[in-house]
């Protein structure tokens, strides 16, 4: 107890010193002029050099505001790198995608990555816990959704399937921008990337100039819905045009959450977070850079509530029976990356990377008898990766080669022999891949890709669960993918016609084959040898249009879906969980519609909407008996909408903006959907309406003050399929700081 009160005592002493300095830092930068004790005005680089600079970093934006033109900026051009590896503006691409910029998680207020996804049309953000999120991209989650950091793999060989927390990982407040690609990109990406994929790029050092050049930024963040304090400090140091310094912290603290009218304040949600990130950049001349880079988070008793004594119940859902349920995360990236442009020879584009990535994760449980259980594992990843690039008479090349290798610790107080998944087991991921982009005329481009992936398991500690003895499994596979995607110029720089088909897979993981965890409530999951890959087909085709004062994007896609690993039951029970296993068995189609839409319809107003349809069904085992049914996909996402309108000043200082956010309530549902009764209320969750507005304003040319009001009408709602309810009425507030 005395150690607790001290631990206490100094989380409570670090939070306020945070806050004071932050609080200080503001008032100084308003009330004090620009400056900086290395003569920053005298060194800053031209419009040309930041420029030069810029593009050979992969499109950095440059901006500098200038206050006499509403949103008169000097910026580069839009660009997108993960549909094609390559920098291209996305109105070109023949993939539906979206990108969202360190401006949009300032000017939204989002919390996390996955958060910072909720606004795409085609996207439901699923919340277990307050500390977890998973996007579901055009139906699917977890492993079958794609995550990159700079281009290098988060997802390895323990991801669960269903929703998990592993995206919260990534921290929104280091990243320079998401880029999203939806559908099948398995012939660039490998396995996993079925759904989506999402490259999170991380800040880099942006001050670059003759002689050294020096700028520190805050960052801090403000809900009431939340309790919650974020802080982050960053320091931008570069010399010359040669040497490149990028430091960042961040200090998270999220309170209990408060819902809407009726459910109220959520006991047992918060959690502390640290994250750290540092990024060094050495250029050997313009077109070639050495980049080294490092990020660590650190996730504390972040609870599982909606499985504990402490749920509230919504809707008619269910309170769970354990009196704790936290996890720890630990997760450390470190990379070493060589981009080279503009190489006299064959490759004209090189991209060389050798990465080492840690996540360590530890459970503790304490159930309703008391009894305490702790379980976890350790995964270390060593990732290397060589991209290419060709201009040839057969079209513009990009080719390469990736691979992966984890290995696996895992351990558990209740299983002396493994814990979640397999013990001291192993996972490689090898690809080789070649995409070729043909100009056939001046109105038709055409994208040919091809991959081969070989894939191994093995794993020499397993619990049998009929025998509980100790067992050990090997397995291989082998997977080709292709994709054939075009885009039509009907209208030149205006009207685009994109579309295609494209192959998605993904190989049996340590999960699949070797877990030994709880699944869904009241479940329990066990391991299941001799599985083959999951493959799709994707059949995509929509139009793009970009004027002057409208822009709007729409898609169809139809997603078949073969051999899907599927949870299937047992019969048997294991400590009063139902027992369930995995087979190939799941077949079944997911399709969709999706149409996004903004005008300016005076210079200073615009209004933009968009709108999600998402249906889908897939074969499943709803009971102990051999028969297959198809039912819906799980958690399939509700009919989802959302209008806003916007203002800005003439001198671009100012903003407001109102948003409306309208979802349908979602009773499409799975037997283990309605099996889920701690998430998902009985009858399926219900529909919502939620108002918010916000606002932003320049006060200095070096500070930036964002206000806004979510949930205006203290709406008390769930996200389908969420462990939780979102916030109710909450002021959110949040500042940016130059020095």
């Amino acid at each position: 107890m005395q150690s607790s009160a001290k631990c206490m005592i100094f989380h409570g002493s670090v939070r306020a010193f945070v806050s004071h300095l932050f609080v200080a830092t503001v008032i100084l930068a308003v009330i004090m002029p620009n400056s900086s004790s290395f003569a920053q005005e005298q060194n800053q680089p031209t419009v040309q050099k930041l420029e030069k600079k810029a593009a050979s970093q992969n499109a950095h934006e440059s901006a500098k505001q200038d206050g006499d033109a509403l949103e008169e900026k000097r910026t580069l051009k839009e660009v997108l790198i993960t549909a094609t590896r390559r920098s291209e503006h996305p109105f070109n691409l023949s993939f539906s995608t979206h990108s969202v910029t360190s401006d949009n998680v300032l000017s939204n207020s989002y919390r996390t990555t996955p958060e910072a996804l909720r606004d795409l049309p085609g996207i439901m953000v699923q919340k277990t816990a307050h500390g977890q999120g998973s996007p579901f991209i055009r139906g699917f989650t977890g492993f079958h959704n794609l995550l990159l950091i700079d281009g290098i793999r988060l997802n390895n060989s323990v991801f669960r399937p269903g929703p998990n927390q592993y995206w919260n990982t990534v921290d929104p407040f280091s990243l320079d921008r998401l880029e999203v690609v939806k559908g099948p990109t398995s012939v660039l990406y490998g396995s996993d990337a079925v759904g989506g994929t999402v490259n999170a790029i991380t800040k880099s050092p942006t001050t670059y100039g003759e002689g050294v050049n020096m700028e520190r930024r805050f960052y801090g963040r403000y809900s009431s819905g939340e309790r919650s304090h974020v802080y982050r400090y960053e320091l931008d140091f570069t010399f010359d045009e040669k040497l490149g310094l990028f430091l960042g912290g961040t200090f998270k603290d999220f309170g209990s959450l408060h819902a809407g009218r009726g459910t109220g304040r959520q006991p047992n949600t918060g959690y502390e977070e640290w994250d750290t990130d540092f990024k060094l950049e050495y250029f050997f001349n313009p077109d070639t850079r050495l980049v080294i880079a490092h990020q660590h988070v650190e996730q504390n008793n972040v609870p599982r509530t909606h499985r504990t004594i402490f749920a509230k119940p919504f809707d008619g859902t269910t309170v769970g029976s354990d009196r704790r349920r936290d996890l720890d995360q630990e997760r450390d990236l470190t990379y070493i990356q060589l981009h080279a442009e503009n190489m006299d020879s064959f490759v004209e584009t090189m991209i060389l990377s050798l990465s080492w990535q840690e996540l360590h994760e530890t459970r503790d449980r304490i159930r309703g008898n008391g009894r305490r259980d702790l379980q976890g594992f350790d995964v270390g990843t060593l990732g290397a990766s060589a991209q290419f690039e060709s201009t040839t008479e057969i079209g513009y090349l990009t080719y390469g080669f990736e691979y992966y290798h984890d290995h696996v610790n895992s351990f558990s107080t209740r299983n002396s022999i493994q814990g979640p998944v397999a013990d001291n087991a192993s996972y490689d991921l090898v690809g080789v891949y070649l995409q070729d982009e043909i100009s056939v005329s001046e109105r038709l481009d055409l994208v040919l890709g091809g991959r081969a992936t070989f894939a191994r398991a093995d794993a020499s500690r397993v619990r049998d669960p009929v025998t509980g003895r100790r067992v050990s499994t090997a397995d291989e596979w082998w997977s080709l993918v292709g994709s054939a995607r075009l885009v039509c110029h009907i209208v030149p720089e205006h009207v685009n016609f994109f579309g295609g088909v494209s192959q998605g897979f993904r190989a049996p993981n340590l999960s699949d084959l070797t877990r030994f965890d709880s699944a869904r409530s009241n479940e329990i999951e066990t391991p299941a040898f001799g599985l083959d890959p999951e493959n799709f087909i994707s059949f995509e085709g929509g139009i793009k249009a970009e004027y002057d004062n409208w822009s709007m994007q729409a898609a169809y896609y139809h997603t078949l879906i073969d051999e899907m690993i599927i949870r299937v039951p047992t019969g048997r029970s294991i400590d009063g969980d139902f027992e369930v296993t995995k087979l190939n068995g799941g077949d079944g189609f997911v399709q969709g519609i999706e149409l996004a839409a903004s005008y300016r319809f005076h210079p200073q107003w615009t209004t933009f909407a968009n709108i999600n349809w998402t249906d889908g069904e897939v074969d499943t085992f709803p009971t102990a008996r051999p028969r297959q049914v198809r039912e819906p996909i799980s958690r399939l996402m509700p009919l989802t909408g959302q209008t806003g309108l916007r203002w800005d000043h003439p001198s671009g200082k100012i903003w407001v903006e109102g948003v409306a956010t309208i979802v349908d309530s979602q009773d499409d549902l799975s037997t283990r959907d309605r099996a889920d009764t701690s998430r998902i209320p009985p009858g399926g969750t219900p529909s919502y309406t939620v108002f918010s507005i916000r606002s932003g304003w320049q006060i200095k040319e070096n500070v930036d003050l964002t206000l806004s009001v979510e949930n205006i009408s203290d709406e008390d709602y769930r996200i389908h399929g969420s462990g939780q309810n979102e916030p109710g009425r909450s002021l959110n507030v949040s500042v940016r700081v130059s020095l």
